[in-house]
């Protein structure tokens, strides 16, 4: 049968832009959809989607004109209902026949199958295959009602009288399959025809008269002056933004922004980029500042230097191509300004007030309805940062005593005065003019205002640090002040949320519980802290004093939440499930977890390492049953060979092991350990654990404990198994 290509294009009002290009997607895969699970397309047929401003389109390739009759085979019923003792259908067979189109004659055609209990008739027939025009009918019906429509609009039709729902009022219908208009297709009041629109203001044909399916796209380009297509669109944007910035030389570039990207190439049919500029007066505001009301509220792209630094030079998309453009680049000159004057404004008008001054004005500030003001949150922040620098002191001063002197006790005053300070002043921001104008500045804005009070720079990074990392892939905090804050400002919020019952449901996640979690994980593993999540979960549940209900029982939870995104985070890191449940469960302190990894990747490879995760699965079942075993061993109690050798390989064996594992050589020590697989593997052969006499089998179990503990230091290796 011969096949030939289907357009359908559907022309509207301007689409809302954030949504373009995933409308786009949906209307033409749900088509393509929908015509293969017809039967209307053929293996070798290919979608193209098109999405403009004021179209959605899809293009697909060898598309049938009918789809093969299908042949079908309906389940009736047993043949001692359907026929009597003479043969002879019975009424309730003939009654399931008529419902299904057949007559008496039919009844000779049936076949009998056996179904292992009873003979069965089945109706064999013919369903005709679907008709193209049926076809695209059904398949478009269906990629309207599926569109993931951001906000629907009710509008009413021509008629005056009947209305229909949209994401924008429709006004054209196209569907060609070849140069055929398929008439009888219909969508949201209209009838399909050839006929669509180009750009509203440079198209050289209006309206444009498709000619085939594939014409569609030259035809938009060269009378129509649009570039259909979404993906070529901003191909060509991001082609443009280079030249031009390679026009202005200096080593310029245009700032990189996926998303600001996609918004552009949605809001333009035909880009031309354009270069512009502002007073350089205005660079002695924070380049974050100008940055972001130019691309959030104007969709420039601003250029940075060969530094990163901000210059006074912007990129504009135009939507038009005129002969002479400084009409054009005016216009946008004169629209930035007053922008770029308000930030000015806000920034010279926040620094007259110092950061401390605002701390009181937090407890005007709702935080959470039970969980009172940011001032309140403010003060727990401060109780639980402290409690994880003293921590910090603590665990250093174990691993390097060497630094308990006046100068170390000088320098744990001077940081803890510095991450109060960071606690205390990190939310202040708030408060000032510039984010409340621009909220994505928080912590940014509070950097510098620090900067401009004459705080420290540890203070200054802290605050402008601690809402790091922000998203997935974002740096950490720099320094050890900030890198306490921003866990401590995580962690209040974890354990406020979990503790009063807001926790994260399927794609549900309001308080970005999940990034926090994440943050705190990165922060530990990172950054190589010595620092026990345990402790630092209950300091942050004890700040909110008797506000949380149930401390304790969320508590638990919350720890559970951690280190199910801990098994997540690792395994995006590359390793496998295993790998990770066997080191999370062996609670590895959390800045050895990278170097315990890796030794449980380089043990699994070891010969020895499958029969060893075995026998050491069985141990922990053992020991569980048993209960409290005393990992003690009486020597004159090993009757057994097996047992002898076994204690006698673990004597020389687990003090090397335990050496290398107390200098840090985790795959040392599994590799070591690696040597009591035939004596283990021969224990098991020989001697019986549960023997009935009571002290060989606790002689015995204690030798299984003290096993056990030697081997899954590093990571519980049962997880192996």
């Amino acid at each position: 049968m011969t096949t030939q290509n289907l357009l359908v294009e559907l022309f509207v009002e301007e689409l809302p832009p954030k949504a373009l290009q995933k409308l786009g997607d949906a209307f033409a895969g749900v088509l393509l959809e929908q015509l293969k699970a017809q039967g209307l397309t053929s293996p070798g047929s290919r979608l193209t989607a098109f999405a403009s401003p004021r179209r959605l389109a899809a293009h697909i390739t060898d598309v049938l004109p009918q789809a093969a009759d299908k042949a079908l085979s309906q389940k009736l019923m047993p043949v001692t209902v359907g026929l009597n003792a003479e043969g002879a259908a019975t009424p309730a067979l003939l009654k399931k026949l008529a419902a299904l189109g057949a007559d008496e004659s039919a009844v000779a055609t049936l076949e009998r199958q056996n179904d292992g209990k009873a003979d069965i008739l089945f109706y064999n027939s013919t369903a005709k295959g679907a008709q193209l025009t049926e076809g695209v009918q059904k398949a478009l019906d269906e990629a309207i009602a599926k569109l993931p429509i951001p906000k629907v609009m009710r509008y009413q039709l021509q008629d005056g009288w009947s209305s229909v729902n949209f994401v924008r009022p429709a006004h054209g219908l196209v569907a060609l399959y070849g140069t055929q208009v398929l008439m009888s297709v219909e969508a949201l009041g209209l009838s399909a025809g050839n006929l669509t629109h180009g750009h509203r203001f440079e198209s050289s044909v209006d309206p444009i008269a498709i000619n085939s399916a594939d014409s569609y796209a030259q035809q938009l380009r060269e009378q129509g002056a649009v570039i259909a297509s979404f993906t070529e669109r901003r191909d060509d944007i991001a082609r443009q933004l280079k030249a031009a910035a390679e026009r202005v030389g200096g080593g310029v570039r245009a700032i990189e922004d996926e998303a600001l990207l996609d918004e552009v190439t949605a809001l333009v049919e035909r880009p031309n980029v354009l270069v512009c500029e502002f007073e350089k007066e205005f660079l002695d505001v924070p380049q974050e500042c100008l940055i972001l009301t130019m691309k959030a509220n104007q969709k420039y792209f601003p250029l940075l230097d060969a530094n990163g630094k901000l210059t006074h030079q912007f990129l504009v998309v135009s939507n038009i191509s005129p002969s002479d453009a400084s009409a054009v680049t005016g216009g946008n000159e004169r629209v930035v300004r007053p922008r770029l004057a308000d930030a000015k404004f806000f920034f010279d008008q926040d620094r007259k007030k110092t950061l401390l001054s605002r701390v009181d004005a937090l407890s005007k500030v709702v935080y959470h309805n039970k969980l009172g003001t940011q001032g309140d949150r403010m003060q727990r922040v401060r109780a639980i940062a402290k409690a994880i620098a003293l921590q910090l002191f603590e665990q250093i001063a174990k691993t390097h005593p060497e630094l308990n002197s006046t100068e170390g006790e000088i320098a744990e005053d001077y940081l803890l005065e510095c991450v109060d300070t960071s606690a205390m002043l990190a939310k202040t921001d708030l408060v000032t003019d510039m984010v409340g104008e621009f909220p994505e500045l928080q912590g940014i804005m509070g950097g510098y205002y620090a900067a401009n009070d004459g705080l420290s720079v540890q203070v200054a990074q802290a605050i402008e640090d601690h809402y790091k990392p922000r998203f997935a892939g974002d740096e950490l905090p720099r320094e050890n002040v900030g890198v306490i804050v921003a866990m401590a400002d995580k962690l209040e919020t974890l354990a406020g949320m979990f503790g009063i019952g807001n926790l994260p449901t399927g794609d549900r996640d309001p308080f970005a519980l999940r990034r926090h979690a994440l943050g705190v994980i990165r922060m530990l593993i990172e950054k190589e802290l010595p620092l026990d999540l345990t402790r630092m979960v209950r300091a942050a549940s004890q700040s909110f004093g008797g506000l949380l209900p149930e401390p304790e029982k969320s508590n638990e939870q919350l720890l559970d939440f951690i280190y199910e995104r801990l098994a997540g985070y690792l395994r995006e890191q590359g390793f496998s499930a295993q790998e990770a449940d066997a080191v999370i469960a062996a609670r590895v302190p959390w800045g050895e977890i990278p170097k315990a990894l890796q030794a449980v990747r380089a043990f699994a490879k070891l010969p020895e390492a499958p029969a060893l995760a075995a026998a050491n699965k069985r141990i922990g079942n053992i020991l569980k049953k048993a209960g409290d075993v005393d990992a003690h061993v009486n020597v004159e109690l090993l009757k057994e060979p097996a047992e002898q050798t076994l204690y006698a390989m673990m004597q020389k064996i687990v003090p090397e092991a335990d050496a290398q594992f107390a200098a840090g050589d985790y795959t040392g020590s599994l590799q070591t350990l690696a040597a009591l697989r035939a004596p283990v593997d021969a224990f098991f052969d020989d001697v019986m654990v549960n023997a009935e006499e009571d002290a060989l089998r606790l002689n015995r179990q204690g030798l299984l404990r003290s096993l056990h503990v030697a081997m899954n230091r590093v990571a519980d290796l049962s997880r192996l198994a």
